[in-house]
């Protein structure tokens, strides 16, 4: 069986305050993607690598490949105008089945052992994301009123979320939508249902500038 990731890298600097886009910063002295792809290529699985640029963002990388002597295996393709586009952009590179992974580029500490969990667990149901439960206390907000939430009922949502091939392209036939949040809901929107499984809490999202501060930290750990 053939296993892929897609690494989807189009964000911006917005949320970080920064000139350039997140997935450029540098973490402990290289570009914090380069971490993301890294964990992807020392998996057990070592899936083939498709790594999703905005158009304008390719020849730079291509310049930080050669600056920091980045050798790991990867194939990259144009992004499209929102994520959903630029995931089956990604999708569109993949002529065989198999299994395929969705990944942030932002999150770099994502764990190899989580990796494999989701590769393995779609290979067995079709598909796997993993999820954390809220520590917080959470509460909804509408208007000027909010009301609680019983946390127990929620869980929040992290990458690679992982699926058959065969579910992906089907998914990914539909137009559009704005309700289309991450990958599996558009897979859900299919008629799919999702597997969750368990995640991990160092797998952070990294958007605000404190989130890299942190990032920097454990991986010196």
């Amino acid at each position: 069986m053939k296993f892929y990731a897609i690494i989807v890298a189009g964000g911006s600097g917005k949320r970080m305050q920064a000139s350039v886009s997140k997935q450029f910063l540098l973490l402990n002295g290289v570009p914090l993607m380069m971490h993301t792809l890294k964990a992807f290529h020392q998996s057990e699985i070592q899936p083939e690598i498709i790594l999703v640029l905005n158009k304008e963002s390719i020849s730079y990388w291509n310049e930080l490949c050669v600056k920091y002597s980045f050798t790991i295996p990867h194939f990259v393709v144009e992004g499209g105008r929102e994520r959903f586009h630029s995931v089956r952009n990604g999708l569109l590179a993949i002529k065989e089945d198999g299994i395929i992974a969705i990944h942030d580029a932002v999150r770099p500490l994502i764990a190899t052992h989580l990796i494999n969990k989701c590769f393995k667990e779609a290979s067995e149901k079709g598909n796997a994301v993993p999820c954390i439960k809220p520590s917080d206390t959470v509460r909804k907000f509408n208007d000027h009123t909010s009301k609680i939430i019983n946390r127990d009922k929620l869980v929040l949502i992290q990458t690679p979320q992982t699926f058959s091939a065969e579910q992906l392209r089907e998914a990914y036939r539909q137009n559009y939508s704005k309700k289309f949040t991450d990958d599996a809901s558009v897979v859900e929107a299919a008629g799919f249902s999702i597997n969750l499984i368990e995640g991990n809490r160092y797998n952070l999202k990294v958007t605000y500038p404190e989130d890299l501060e942190l990032a920097s930290y454990l991986l010196k750990r």
